[in-house]
């Protein structure tokens, strides 16, 4: 039997679908809220390349940690920093990524 509700043209809600994929470009947010931030300082900015989506969506630790996150889920991602956007004089291997 043929499914009488095809899943056409149906649009996901905000946060159901990753923001980016593996391969995409992407700049470092850069914020400077009150308080705790787990993004360090010195990759503010930078310019990095996705890896991985990580699944499933986990809750957002920032939030979370102030108790303002409800549990409401979202995607993590990780991303590669090339040595020499965090070292303008790095002279080694430019297939040295931080992750």
């Amino acid at each position: 039997m043929q499914n009488p509700f095809p899943a056409l043209n149906v649009v996901k809600a905000l946060g159901e679908e990753p923001a980016f994929r593996a391969g995409d470009s992407v700049r470092i947010s850069v914020r400077y809220p009150v308080g705790h931030y787990r993004v360090p300082a010195y990759i503010r900015g930078k310019l990095a390349t996705v890896e991985a989506v990580m699944e499933p969506p986990a809750v957002n630790n920032e939030e979370e940690g102030f108790g303002r996150n409800a549990g409401s889920r979202g995607h993590y991602f990780r991303v590669a920093i090339p040595l020499t956007a965090l070292w303008p004089g790095y002279a080694g291997s430019l297939l040295v990524s931080i992750r």
